[in-house]
């Protein structure tokens, strides 16, 4: 049984973010399972747009020019976008920020709900260029709620992030306060988390916030330490080591992401709901020796000082998730890191160029 919408055909699901690394394997599920999903990406250059390229061309099928831009056309209202060879899958290019063109992509189509993955993301980031964050994170997440009010689609999934426990008690739980974010990042997240709830008040739109927790896997974010460690380590070039390497997270595999995400499009009011691996917290330096094991190379370390917006540990209690959506994680870190090591050597050819 599938737990989006009841008619597959009919009602498209919005993916926003849909080239990024959750928002690409979510569309890729939701299509796995019959339905009919939207996708939009601004394809932004904050790292390098050749993997935001690969995992919609993958979606779309085109797997002759994976790195290449997809082959976009300008349609009727002037949105640019291309469709998979079934029609079950629409890209667009187009940006949150943009008010107009969210109000034009929701006449063009009745969605049964709206997943929002679009975000700038990254904490350090975050700090050199704080504007962006806010215009994307909050304002664009505005502009879809303004627009789900006006065309009365009634649900949201907001993906969130843990980084927003900082200074919490473990492990930690949806009904900690989180007034106290470390970084613009955290605190753009929050604007959003706090301006879907206000909707939710006004006008009874259906938000579930998942707050991810550390999400790594395959053809992930190369600003992320999987992806870096992994290249680092095969290219024998020193890692860069904030710290000692026993800050530890909660590491979480993207499937499984995914798929708690596309659970909670169940109708819950409003309800906040951690995503993570729900284990005990995982330190860096087990991390880069696993990574190690996998590519059967010793990582040569760059150990630099400790990076004051950056969390010390995270750790996810998951049992609202196990209630409220049935959901917990299937892959292990271990498995997890196996399957991202493998498409690293997989991918070769084209990853020795990646800007990290």
């Amino acid at each position: 049984m599938s737990s989006g919408p009841k008619n597959k055909s009919e009602a498209p699901i919005l993916v926003t973010g849909a080239a990024g690394f959750i928002g690409a394997k979510t569309v890729e599920l939701l299509l796995a399972d019959g339905h009919t999903v939207v996708g939009i990406d601004n394809l932004n250059d904050y790292y390098d747009v050749r993997l935001k390229n690969y995992r919609a061309n993958t979606l779309l099928g085109l797997t002759e020019t994976l790195t290449s831009s997809p082959n976009l056309t300008e349609t009727s209202t002037g949105l640019e976008n291309v469709k998979s060879e079934d029609g079950r899958f629409h890209f667009y290019h187009l940006d949150i920020e943009n008010q107009q063109s969210v109000d034009t992509l929701f006449e063009s189509h009745k969605f049964a709900s709206v997943l929002n993955l679009a975000a700038r993301a990254g904490v350090r980031y975050s700090m050199e260029n704080p504007h962006v964050y806010m215009t994307t994170n909050a304002n664009g997440t505005l502009n879809l709620l303004e627009a789900m009010r006006h065309k009365r689609v009634k649900k949201m999934v907001l993906a969130s992030t843990s980084s927003l426990y900082a200074g919490q008690e473990m492990p930690f739980v949806e009904t900690l306060p989180v007034n106290t974010p470390i970084s613009p990042y955290a605190a753009s997240k929050k604007a959003a988390e706090v301006m879907a709830y206000s909707y939710h008040n006004l006008y009874d739109l259906d938000i579930s916030v998942v707050r991810y927790f550390t999400v790594f896997g395959p053809c992930g974010r190369p600003d992320m330490c999987m992806f870096r460690f992994a290249e680092w380590i095969e290219k024998e070039t020193p890692i860069e080591l904030f710290g000692d390497g026993e800050q530890s997270r909660d590491f979480t595999y993207v499937d499984d992401i995914a798929r708690g995400t596309i659970a909670a499009q169940k109708e819950v009011g409003y309800e906040i709901i951690n995503l993570g691996g729900g284990n005990n917290p995982v330190s860096i330096n087990q991390v880069i020796g696993q990574i190690e094991s996998g590519l059967a190379k010793r990582a040569l370390i760059d150990q630099k000082p400790f990076h004051k917006a950056d969390m010390k540990t995270t750790w996810a209690d998951i049992a609202k998730a196990k209630r409220l959506l049935g959901w917990e994680p299937q892959v292990s870190l271990e498995q997890g890191i196996r399957k991202t090591v493998e498409w690293h050597q997989a991918n070769r050819a084209w990853l020795d160029d990646i800007r990290l």
